[in-house]
């Protein structure tokens, strides 16, 4: 998973000190920090960058203790760092409060850095916000406790307004006026969505949380219904060519296949077809389907389900190449030389037929086994080998991040969590899929058709003074300026690869870069050093390769399926709404894993884990499990007790008086104090400090001092 959003993400989102700073905005009218770094020594707030203006867009993002709500900039990248903190003012008597997800344009008056007070001018969203939290049944009154864990505040649920919810049942609800309730949030329950705990309770809040369409418009499935398998006709005929689709073991939609062989032309070069399955085909533009897809963007994918772009009978049916079963499918031929450079390539509308559907696993114990398994396996890793060379070559970007297979039984209870292995199989088919994407890019520009083009900017300077301010540390320097090319990066990688440190160093590697993006304007691809890169590779999933299909085949006279003229004028704001809703699936992904991790490690709170420190903050540490790669805060309160100095380019918290250094990738032993299913949140000490935060405890009874009263 990609840790480093999440570690940004965190000092906003987890930091108990964020509540503490609320209510003293709130009292006192100025800012307090609890941060026990002397004054003089203070660094800027991490990621604001200037001042917000004097109104803006603004999110709720949750409540604190009091509830009021608190929110944060709509224009705000995750990659920046922490937003600013917005406590947002009680809404007038008899208004309905306002509630995690809904946007209101705001007047903000600053309160220190990066801490705004602000004042609904107008409400934008067009329907009241809504709240998902489990609901609690007590003596006199029930209450529901959120799931998003910057919620701090609970919600009241007056008599008859809890729609029949029985107790510790997730529950989707909207705010209603305060009435009687005054001082407090009442709430009405809408809608039941079952209880926590159960087999699909944990992906049933990420859904619901970030709002990612479940049901598909009765228009859409009926279409979908009514799709058929394609004849040959006017295509190229591939049935008789070994294409073979290599996926997860439990994948169900298998939308791309690929052949190699030698190339009689150039020798040591190699002929290469990657097959695509023909969704536009089925999705025509402008249609019931298309709409659909156009809203989800992307598939979904969690532990237990998959939320797909495409209704069941295309994903899973007539557009997944299923072996032994005729498909249509868009082709690319191409031809490769001995050092893996592409020579040429074509693009056609075919007929196939997937001669094997073969997991990563199966073909690359095949391969270490020298066995072909009567496939082109032999041909396929040696023409692998070669477009590796290439990638050498022009120095692309590999990170290498540890991904997580969380594993469940049959009532989706977490039977274990381990890291998914990084085989040559699955490389090799990344780097197919590239090279075809890459032809695809370069055939639109040839054709002079509009292109969704997969964009990635080069880090901006403030993320690369941060970078080098942490490879200083380890005495590595990077070109000055805009002369860093990813193979700069790509050689620190490479000296670090199998070391302990080389996971931190691949996810501050990530931390440091833009996040990638669909537009219809070209700047090249950073991370792959491509100067043009477009998605093609799996219309079943993604929206924006549909869209480089339908330009393809609209550009090479395929078919009457081609992109219409308002759909590619309409590129610009398509292209922003599917890297919206990339990022909105990204998110729900994480947040659905972390709530699982929360679950597996909620039975073994107080146990002790080797761990290494992911994230240094003004607020405290992240630390990530070495284990099982769940993450979680140490609270600034646990730390010893001293005067803590932040330096953010060495990424470091040095105690004044201890000289105790805490710094980004260290090895420490850590004891889970908290773990909780609902948020996804855990909270960890580190060992060594454990007798210090039970000293800081004693101390801060009444009567005693402690300097960090």
């Amino acid at each position: 998973m990609a840790l480093a959003w999440r570690v940004w993400q965190c000092a906003a989102d987890r930091v108990p000190v964020a509540k503490s700073v609320a209510k003293r905005i709130k009292h006192r009218g100025k800012p307090v920090s609890r941060d026990r770094t002397p004054p003089q020594h203070r660094p800027p707030a991490r990621g604001v960058i200037g001042r917000l203006p004097e109104t803006a867009v603004v999110q709720v993002t949750g409540t604190d203790t009091d509830g009021d709500a608190l929110a944060r900039p709509v224009a705000w990248e995750r990659s920046d760092g922490p937003p600013p903190l917005i406590l947002m003012h009680p809404e007038p008597h008899g208004s309905p409060a306002l509630a995690p997800g809904e946007r209101v344009l705001a007047r903000l008056k600053p309160m220190g850095p990066g801490r705004y007070q602000a004042r609904t001018l107008r409400r934008l969203s067009e329907t009241p916000g809504r709240i998902l939290g489990v609901f609690k049944r007590g003596r006199t009154e029930s209450r529901i406790v959120p799931t998003d864990r910057r919620s701090k505040a609970e919600w009241i649920v007056p008599g008859g307004q809890d729609g029949g919810a029985e107790a510790d049942e997730i529950v989707l609800a909207e705010p209603i006026a305060h009435h009687l309730h005054l001082g407090l949030k009442p709430a009405r329950v809408l809608e039941r969505l079952g209880k926590m705990g159960d087999a699909r309770s944990i992906s049933l809040i990420a859904i619901h949380t970030h709002d990612i369409p479940q049901t598909f418009p009765e228009p859409a499935l009926a279409e979908a219904q009514r799709a058929r398998g394609v004849g040959l006709g006017s295509r190229t005929d591939l049935r008789d060519v070994k294409l073979v689709t290599i996926d997860g073991a439990d994948a169900r939609d298998f939308d791309d296949a690929v052949f190699a062989e030698p190339d009689p032309d150039h020798a040591g070069g190699f002929r290469l077809v990657v097959a695509i399955a023909d969704v536009a085909h089925y999705v025509r533009p402008n249609s019931a389907l298309d709409h659909a897809a156009g809203i989800r963007g992307n598939s979904v994918y969690f532990p237990d389900r998959v939320v797909p772009m495409l209704p069941e009978a295309l994903s899973n049916g007539w557009c997944s190449l299923r072996p032994n079963e005729d498909r249509g499918c868009l082709f690319v031929e191409m031809r490769i030389d001995r050092t893996g450079r592409k020579i040429s390539h074509r693009f056609g509308r075919g007929l196939m037929r997937s001669a094997a559907r073969l997991t990563y696993e199966e073909v690359q114990a095949a391969h270490d086994a020298h066995d072909d398994l009567g496939l082109p396996l032999l041909h396929l890793y040696a023409a692998f080998r070669a477009l590796l060379a290439a990638r050498l070559e022009r120095g692309a970007l590999d990170l290498d991040l540890a991904e997580r297979k969380v594993v469940l039984d049959d009532q989706g209870h977490v039977t274990s969590v381990a890291p998914r292995p990084r085989l040559d199989s699955h490389r090799l088919i990344e780097e197919f899929m590239v090279l075809a994407n890459v032809a695809a890019a370069e055939e639109l520009d040839r054709l002079h058709q509009p292109c969704m083009y997969r964009i990635h900017a080069p880090p901006s300077d403030e993320k690369l003074d941060s970078l080098r301010g942490f490879l200083a540390t380890l005495g590595i320097s990077l070109p000055p300026g805009n002369q860093v090319h990813p193979r700069d990066f790509d050689r620190v990688l490479r000296r670090f690869a199998g070391t302990p440190e080389a996971p931190l160093i691949n996810e501050v590697m990530l931390r440091s870069q833009s996040q990638a993006a669909y537009s219809p304007d070209n700047i090249g691809h950073f991370g792959l050093a491509l100067p043009r890169y477009a998605h093609f590779t799996s219309p079943i999933r993604r929206y924006a390769d549909l869209l480089v299909h339908r330009a393809l085949i609209k550009g090479l006279r395929l078919g009457r399926d081609g992109i219409p003229d308002d759909q590619a004028a309409a590129f610009p704001e398509i292209g922003d709404r599917i890297t919206e809703t990339e990022r909105r699936a990204q998110q729900a992904e994480r947040d659905a894993i972390d709530r699982y991790l929360a679950a597996f490690m909620a039975e073994k709170v107080g146990s002790r884990f080797a761990a290494r420190i992911s994230g240094v903050t003004r607020f405290g540490l992240f630390v990530t499990v070495t284990e099982t790669g769940a993450s979680g805060i140490v609270p600034f309160a646990t730390l010893p007790d001293d005067y803590w100095h932040y330096d953010e380019r060495e990424q470091t918290l040095t105690g004044r008086r201890t000289q105790k250094v805490y710094r980004l990738a260290q090895e420490v032993e850590v004891l889970l104090s908290e773990a909780n299913p609902v948020t996804g949140g855990m909270v960890f000490h580190v060992l060594e400090d454990v007798a210090s935060a039970r000293g800081h405890t004693a101390r801060n009874q009444p009567g005693k001092r402690s300097r960090r009263r």
